[in-house]
């Protein structure tokens, strides 16, 4: 863990802490000296953190857990949004109006709800990062992932529409495109899919979960001081804009 970036003070909230890209965030926050909150269906057991157990699609649990955040650790400063699904690999045919609906709700709406949950407080405060995990398939579109690909792309716009309404507060908001990623997400989708994925990365390669979090612990961090509305590429060399 070679880049580590201070933030000895700070209170950080995670949204899908327990696992992948937000369990790799939790570990770089905490030994950059964040006091870390984690928000998860499944809480993970980690010693030292705070752990809320709820649903990112319920807007009453993520303001819950906001509230309790603050109470217990003191104001948010840091938001990461990693909660999401991959969702089923299908065909846009076979898509049920129930899977487009719990894979929007879930990756876009999650991320709206948490977004807008610590905002107000941030901005009253004058400073705040938060950091959104989109995807590269937001910008181009996989196939066998159209509720997927769809709720990405609503993240990078949502990123840079909440990142344009605080400008000028203190609070930074910029979003990451990853390419396809070792994490136990990788499980709810066929191997066809990931081979897909993984052919049209130029360095031949899945990323891991601590190449990522490396990325997003600099966007959260105060070195990062002039960016907000953007999506940061993390693919690999896959993304072409």
């Amino acid at each position: 863990m070679a880049n580590l970036y201070d933030f000895t003070g700070r209170v950080a909230l995670i949204t899908g802490g327990a696992r992948g890209i937000g369990a790799s965030c939790v570990e770089r926050l905490r030994a950059g000296g964040a006091r870390v909150a984690t928000f998860d269906r499944d809480p993970a057991g980690t010693d030292g953190v705070l752990e809320l157990q709820g649903d990112v699609t319920r807007s009453g649990d993520v303001d819950a857990a906001v509230a309790r955040t603050e109470a217990e650790l003191g104001p948010v400063d840091v938001l990461v949004c990693c909660a999401g699904v991959s969702g089923d690999s299908l065909r846009t045919v076979d898509v049920s109006d129930g899977e487009w609906e719990r894979v929007m709700a879930i990756n876009a709406g999650g991320v709206f709800h948490a977004n807008r949950a610590v905002v107000a407080g941030m901005s009253e405060r004058g400073y705040g990062r938060i950091v959104n995990v989109a995807s590269i398939a937001g910008k181009e579109g996989n196939p066998m992932a159209l509720p997927y690909s769809a709720s990405k792309a609503a993240v990078i716009a949502l990123t840079k529409s909440v990142g344009k309404d605080v400008a000028g507060t203190g609070v930074l908001v910029n979003c990451i495109a990853p390419a396809v990623i070792e994490t136990p997400m990788l499980g709810d989708i066929t191997d066809e899919h990931v081979e897909y994925m993984v052919a049209r990365i130029p360095l031949g390669r899945m990323g891991t979960a601590d190449e990522v979090s490396a990325l997003i612990c600099w966007l959260a961090s105060e070195d990062m001081s002039f960016s907000t509305g953007a999506c940061f590429d993390i693919s690999g060399g896959r993304a072409t804009y």
